[in-house]
């Protein structure tokens, strides 16, 4: 069993990390911290290219080791967290990979970074709610 946290750098969802790493301790069980890389792709001569590709690679992998300190800083006693960099749209990703790693949790923060806001709850984390298969926690 494990329990899965979105993140995407922001107050919210490191919110939603150390909520998440709370729960994982105190039910023993593992927590997989993901960040979806949604890189801008171009077509050059037929081909897909990335542009960025090693920045943003390099960008998100700093995000996934600020939310590991997070969680580790959020409990009071070991914490088994494992991070995994995702690609594509992120609710889709996050609901996949839950999906097939068989998740039994989902945590997300109720906003991220994105410019547009929503009144209540953002557009990722509703689309999670959504997409998932297994129950969702939006963190406020």
């Amino acid at each position: 069993m494990s329990y899965l946290v979105a993140t995407d750098g922001s107050a919210e969802s490191d919110e939603a990390v150390r909520y998440a790493a709370r729960q994982a301790v105190a039910f023993y069980e593992t927590l997989e911290i993901a960040h979806v890389l949604t890189p801008d792709s171009e077509l050059v001569d037929g081909t897909i290219v990335l542009p960025g590709e090693e920045a943003a690679v390099e960008a998100g992998e700093g995000v996934l080791e600020g939310a590991r300190s997070i969680a580790e800083a959020a409990v009071d006693e070991p914490i088994t967290v494992e991070t995994q960099l995702l690609t594509g749209r992120p609710a889709d990703a996050i609901a996949e990979y839950a999906a097939e790693e068989g998740v039994d949790a989902i945590y997300v923060g109720h906003r991220g970074l994105s410019e547009e806001r929503e009144q209540v709850v953002g557009s990722v984390a509703k689309s999670v709610v959504d997409k998932a298969d297994v129950p969702v926690t939006v963190i406020r």
